[in-house]
């Protein structure tokens, strides 16, 4: 018998799943079925994270076929997991736990984390240490069977929804920076943490400032091995560009479609300089659609590399010119603000909101997720080869008195 082709193999793979997914569907109807009961369910069926192993989500299949099963069950009216909530939890903080997480911890944390019942966000940054990650300073000290963590982050977003974090502390002062980090998973509703609210240039507050003040972590929360936090984090931050990089947009999706609607909609608005920079725009939206569905590609087939630093930064620098953009074609229009009252939002809707809100959220997003500077280091680096950047004593060394 001649051997199966890989497209019969991906055929019979979408036709069994399709057919598990009718399966599921009619012994768990949305319509009657409780949400978290469904969502239950479907995790402990395998339908969740699909490449994931099987017993924590999933049937351990190719990435490439969860846009298709998530379509099934978006058009048969499933509940949604609060994906837009929890973000850092499903994108982030799951494939670590399921990478570097005991067996005990991974059945603790990934079922209720994919239903949506605990919502997680990152407690990474620092005051003195954003980019420079491997600078943190929140310290955990043993004691006893746990650890007893003291610190400050800032930029964490969700953590007034958050029910756990993932948590980057310093355990060892005497060890190399890189060296002394351990990583822990941090219960948010513990006494000693305190969230308060980071008010943005939008008026919103989606970000927050988090002290923690002598918080008892069990040192089964602790991910991986003491002094190894910082291989785990550098996983995480993949495991971030890998999320990013998974959802391709279609054409004019975003805030190219945006301004491309206010264009032609309204034609009074027209000059030929704007012509001129929607157009080029339009076009680098397009390369970028395109560069992303390569980049899905190597991802599907199981090869995530540091390209995705080069997504987010092109992401970032399309955002603020765009929106940018759409601001100067309303004109003065540009400048009204509809609302700057001070809401702690659940997740950020750059699409649903006006021409202001957009330009000036639009102006975080070279900030957030990683500087776009650090990007350029590591695509300098780790894409194209480049020697790493010189430190400030080579280039500038001590004369001998």
């Amino acid at each position: 018998m001649a051997e199966q082709t890989a497209s019969e193999h991906s055929s019979d793979l979408s036709t069994g799943l399709r057919k598990r997914v009718a399966s599921f569907l009619r012994d768990h109807d949305p319509a009657t079925t409780a949400a978290v009961r469904f969502l239950r369910a479907r995790f402990d069926a395998g339908l969740a994270w699909l490449h994931f192993p099987e017993g924590f989500g999933g049937l351990g299949l190719p990435r490439g076929f969860q846009s298709d099963v998530d379509r099934l069950f978006a058009e048969a009216g499933a509940p949604d997991n609060r994906s837009k909530v929890n973000v850092i939890g499903l994108g982030i903080a799951a494939p670590t736990i399921l990478e570097f997480g005991s067996e005990a911890q991974k059945r603790r944390f990934l079922r209720p984390l994919w239903t949506g019942e605990e919502i997680w966000c990152q407690l990474f940054s620092e005051p003195g240490a954003g980019s420079d990650l491997a600078g943190v300073t929140t310290r955990a000290v043993r004691d006893g069977d746990g650890w007893v963590v003291t610190g400050q982050k800032v930029w964490t977003s969700s953590a007034h929804n958050a029910r756990f974090a993932i948590l980057l502390a310093r355990t060892d002062a005497t060890k190399p920076k890189h060296a002394g980090l351990t990583y822990f998973l941090c219960d948010m509703s513990d006494p000693g943490v305190e969230v308060r609210p980071l008010r943005q240039i939008t008026g919103e507050a989606e970000f927050n400032e988090v002290s923690l003040s002598d918080v008892r972590i069990p040192d089964d929360q602790r991910l991986g091995p003491e002094g190894g936090g910082w291989k785990i984090a550098k996983a995480t931050l993949n495991n971030e560009r890998i999320f990013l990089g998974e959802d391709v947009a279609r054409r004019e999706e975003g805030m190219v479609g945006i301004v491309a609607k206010v264009w032609r909609e309204n034609p009074e608005l027209r000059t030929a300089d704007l012509y001129g920079r929607l157009s080029r725009l339009w076009v680098d939206a397009e390369v970028a659609r395109h560069a992303r569905q390569r980049l899905r590609q190597k991802l599907m087939s199981g090869q995530p590399g540091p390209e995705g630093a080069a997504m987010k930064l092109i992401f970032a620098d399309l955002n603020q010119k765009l929106s940018g953009l759409e601001v100067e074609m309303w004109g003065e229009q540009g400048l009204r603000y509809s609302d700057w009252t001070l809401v702690r939002p659940d997740h950020v809707d750059m699409l649903g909101r006006d021409a202001g809100y957009r330009y000036l959220r639009a102006k975080g997003n070279s900030i957030e997720g990683g500087t776009s500077e650090i990007l350029r280091n590591i695509i300098a680096e780790r894409v194209l080869g480049l020697p790493p950047e010189p430190r400030l004593d080579e280039l500038c060394p001590r004369r001998d008195s």
